[in-house]
């Protein structure tokens, strides 16, 4: 699945920040482009969490508004939605001690891993290059 973009949570919570409008202009296009099908994105259950708690807590969106939007996600068939199990966890627990990674941010990698997704997008560079078989990419460059 090399053509395929796993969206780490920090891309769409930008895409959704109005104290953010250059970086929210950026991620929106690439958001807009994966809800055409000019890009083939994909996030786990994992993200579809961290972003319905980033839009309600660090953005203060309303709940039925940040509602709204993750189930945009949910329900849309252009993106592919992916998740972990109980050895990816355990899995993750192991590399985030290896590399000293955040286990959220591991837990991604893995989770990707394991799907035969091998490409991120994120503005979180320092954390995922320490983790071996994640290839980065940045909106912003």
């Amino acid at each position: 699945m090399k053509d395929e973009f796993f969206f780490d949570t920090n891309v769409l919570c930008y895409a959704y920040d109005l104290s953010e409008p250059e970086k929210r202009e950026v991620c929106m296009i690439f958001v807009k482009k994966v809800f055409s099908g000019e890009v083939k994105g994909v996030i786990s259950n994992q993200i579809l969490v961290e972003l319905f708690n980033a839009l309600t807590r660090r953005l203060g969106v309303k709940t039925d508004t940040a509602k709204i939007i993750v189930e945009s996600y949910v329900t849309s068939p252009k993106w592919l939605k992916i998740s972990y199990n109980h050895l990816t966890v355990k899995t993750a627990l192991s590399i985030s001690k290896i590399y000293k990674t955040p286990f959220l941010d591991t837990l991604i990698a893995e989770t990707m891993k394991e799907n035969g997704i091998i490409k991120i997008m994120t503005e979180n560079e320092k954390d995922f290059i320490r983790i071996p078989g994640i290839a980065i990419s940045s909106p912003f460059v």
